[in-house]
């Protein structure tokens, strides 16, 4: 268990509306693959080096060295869940596998199953780290770095309560340069900032109507899939992007990504043979920094993301061409409305709902895109060389979802990982 090296005083962070929805997701799972570092680097040697600047990091994202804790309100019929700062720690575990080789892991389309091991805390659900009487709280983030044949993966678990996707990558980068370059490599980056978002009238803590945590949990069977890892070159997203602009002839530009998943929409339904009147839908993640007033385009530490959805036919994507789909995901981007958030978290407080992972799973006729490929990966250079790739963990993994990355190719590249029902990933 790694502490931070300063000493901050026992802070509660109540968490948010955005943060609470998720508190039955698994945690978020997210590694980089690194290659075998210099013979005077690895060893003991390279693993001491790693937990210590991991501490260091930890020192500017401290939240992340607490745990969460749960308060009952109202006579027990309410409760409160928060981010209690202790400065516990986080965990930093040291893996080896000899018989595992960077080829196994790049080699192929497929991603090995191995590839699950490099992470901890698999399955872990967010409401699992808080403490009850039969267990003490658990880490609100863990990293693993397992030393391959000729290679290091890093591999972290967040609890997706406690930051997003955002957050993960702004530790994560902070973590690299702070070992690659010493403490002062970080000290351009914006200061995280611990606290919580909160609309005016909204009830600090938020009192949810439960009478226990374990209430609000919902588990279920863990499908068998099999995950894919696509890249998209720079030239091959330009042609996408110009072949769905030029379709669509509007003043209203579509996006790279847009124009990549509109592909990938259209190319599962294909794949899948629905129905031409079968409804589907695509389920896109909206990032709130510095779109909703008094969330800050950087640096703010806990989850800040809305929801949007197109849906129409089977039919009309696959009849109507690659402008006519992309142009229905840019709308849905276009018409997000401040206003129509902060109605949803006043209303969160009083008629709260969930997200869960088994609710994902669609038969094939929905599919979901969470990360992002604005998130800076390819950065994350720890002083021998940049990653070779990336990978995610077991976490939230179902069929129909898809995580974008940046991609390794600098100019606009970008990776779709992606899993499905085992036994479909040869269909073309």
């Amino acid at each position: 268990m790694i502490q931070p090296p300063s000493e901050e005083p026992v802070l509660d962070i109540h968490l948010t509306p955005w943060d609470l929805r998720l508190i039955s997701t698994d945690y978020i799972q997210k590694g980089i693959l690194l290659p075998k570092p210099p013979a005077g680097v690895a060893g003991e040697h390279l693993i001491d080096a790693l937990a210590s600047s991991f501490a260091r990091a930890l020192a500017r994202f401290y939240p992340f060295a607490g745990r969460l804790a749960v308060e009952q309100h109202d006579g027990g019929k309410t409760i409160a869940v928060l981010l209690r700062c202790t400065g516990e720690g986080a965990e930093f575990i040291h893996a080896a596998a000899p018989g595992v080789t960077v080829a196994d892991i790049t080699g192929s389309l497929r991603i090995p199953p191995v590839v699950r091991a490099f992470f901890s805390l698999n399955h872990v659900l967010d409401a699992d780290a808080a403490a009850d009487a039969e267990s003490p709280p658990l880490p609100v983030l863990s990293a693993q770095v397992t030393e391959l044949a000729d290679g290091v993966f890093i591999g972290m678990s967040l609890n997706h309560s406690v930051g997003d996707g955002t957050a993960f990558w702004e530790f994560f980068n902070t973590w690299s340069e702070i070992h690659r370059g010493g403490e002062m490599a970080s000290m351009a980056r914006p200061a995280p900032l611990v606290q919580r978002f909160f609309l005016d009238a909204c009830p600090v803590p938020v009192r949810m109507p439960f009478g226990e945590l374990r209430h609000i949990v919902r588990r279920f069977e863990r499908p068998t899939v099999e995950e894919g890892f696509f890249t998209f070159s720079a030239a091959s997203i330009r042609k996408l992007k110009a072949r769905a602009n030029g379709e669509i002839m509007s003043a209203a530009t579509v996006s790279s990504l847009q124009a990549v998943l509109a592909h990938l929409w259209r190319a599962v339904s294909r794949a899948r043979r629905l129905p031409p009147g079968k409804e589907t839908s695509y389920t896109l993640v909206i990032g709130c920094r510095g779109r909703v007033d008094g969330v800050p385009a950087q640096g703010y530490m806990g989850n800040a993301v809305a929801f949007g959805k197109a849906s129409c036919t089977a039919g009309e994507i696959l009849d109507k061409g690659l402008g006519w789909t992309a142009w229905q995901l840019n709308r849905v981007v276009a018409s997000f409305d401040e206003g129509s958030v902060e109605e949803w978290l006043d209303r969160w407080t009083r008629e709260p709902d969930f997200f869960y992972v088994g609710n994902l799973s669609s038969g094939g006729d929905s599919l979901t895109t969470g990360s992002s490929p604005r998130f800076d990966v390819f950065g994350n250079d720890f002083g021998w060389g940049k990653p070779v790739a990336v990978r995610s963990g077991a976490g939230n993994k179902i069929d129909g979802k898809a995580m974008v990355f940046e991609g390794p190719e600098r100019g606009g590249s970008m990776s779709l990982h992606c899993p499905g029902r085992a036994g479909e990933a040869s269909r073309r």
